[in-house]
């Protein structure tokens, strides 16, 4: 059966409302997508020295649950995502974890590196889902199997995203297919405007200063 997402219109109340705990909405997908391993989770990362941080996450999921993170594991760099990105990245997750896989998520972030705050929105469809609930064709180093139970958000200059679903370490992350991705800045911002942790500005750490210095800006290809 066709899994169709709620509209976008039918989204905006559900996001614009601050809620304790996730509620849900009136509109849910007609399948089960119960993931059997519990929950999955998110986590975001930017090549190196090229600092940003996710302020705020907003998710729509596939039960039509909606919820709301505001406190979030960090937003750490690559060391090997230099000029482009590196295919085998691996995360963690504490904070960021949901039971059911995401139809919408929206997203606000500090670029650092930009000096600016943006808003990202994705739409994901049942391919992403699928994989989410379905164990890969091989086996971990260990034998175990491996699940895509993490879902990677790289975070590059120019206000560029990239997602991927985190592999075993062994072989390189899943290139994840969205139904659309945008992401906005400046005075395009409607829900993340004002939402920052740099309301008094931005500054490089030393760190930064040394790394970009003789590069051009957007420091890589992403």
């Amino acid at each position: 059966m066709a899994i169709k997402l709620l509209p976008w219109l039918l989204l905006l109340p559900l996001l614009n409302a601050c809620q304790a705990k996730p509620e849900r909405s009136p509109l849910a997908t007609p399948a089960d997508w119960t993931l059997p391993y519990g929950k999955w989770g998110f986590a975001f990362f930017t090549p190196k020295s090229l600092p940003a941080t996710v302020t705020h996450v907003r998710i729509v999921d596939t039960e039509g649950y909606r919820s709301q993170f505001t406190m979030l594991d960090s937003t750490q760099d690559n060391p090997y995502s230099i000029g482009k990105w590196y295919d085998k990245v691996k995360r963690g997750t504490h904070f960021n974890q949901a039971i059911y896989p995401p139809q919408y998520m929206l997203f606000c972030w500090d670029s650092i590196i930009d000096k600016k705050t943006y808003q990202t929105e994705i739409f994901f469809g049942e391919p992403v889902w699928k994989k989410m609930k379905n164990p890969a064709a091989y086996k971990d180093m260990f034998g175990e199997t491996v699940w895509f139970k993490t879902m990677l958000f790289g975070l590059a200059p120019e206000g560029k995203v990239r997602i991927w679903l985190q592999d075993d370490g062994r072989q390189p992350n899943y290139p994840v297919p969205v139904i659309k991705q945008q992401t906005f800045s400046d005075d395009k911002l409607d829900f993340c405007k004002g939402i920052t942790r740099h309301s008094k500005g931005y500054g490089y750490t030393q760190t930064t200063q040394d790394f970009i210095k003789g590069k051009t800006y957007p420091y890589g290809n992403w």
